[in-house]
């Protein structure tokens, strides 16, 4: 038996926007703020409840999920990818958002290709290495690289 399967067009949504923002199609952006000067690359999704500070470039490839705040003049490379669920019932919260948990970056931050940063607080002024797994808070300006992330200098 042939049934038709349910389509979900990529899009941009209810999107505050500062001035000069750029979205590179084709992404999927929506419920989302991007300040001033924002600049979005292809095959990028954000989701409701982001904030991207100023200046900020997500470059192609890149997934940043509900609840992630990026602030200002931060670099998020190719197919970097930010996680709401910790998995805090060890296994998936199935869609009950009372499990996920929120991500903050502060300003000047990088983030290199591929890395992955789970719900943390990472602070001013640090370069994640591509590849890297961050799974704790970042409280010292640095850069860290690894799975886990560790210090480098």
């Amino acid at each position: 038996m042939e049934h038709e399967p349910r389509t979900l067009s990529t899009g941009i949504v209810d999107v505050v926007c500062g001035k000069d923002v750029t979205i590179v199609e084709p992404s999927n952006v929506y419920g989302c703020t991007l300040g001033d000067g924002v600049f979005v690359g292809p095959f990028v999704e954000i989701q409701r409840q982001v904030t991207i500070g100023a200046r900020t470039r997500v470059q192609s490839h890149a997934f940043i999920c509900e609840l992630v705040d990026i602030g200002e003049d931060c670099f998020i490379s190719h197919g970097a990818m930010f996680i709401n669920d910790p998995f805090r019932i060890g296994g998936p919260a199935r869609g009950d958002r009372t499990q996920w948990a929120r991500t903050r970056l502060g300003h000047r931050v990088s983030v290199g290709t591929n890395a992955t940063v789970l719900p943390v607080t990472v602070c001013d002024d640090v370069v994640i290495g591509a590849g890297a797994v961050v799974t704790k808070d970042i409280t010292e300006p640095g850069t860290y690289v690894g799975n886990p992330a560790r210090r480098l200098r």
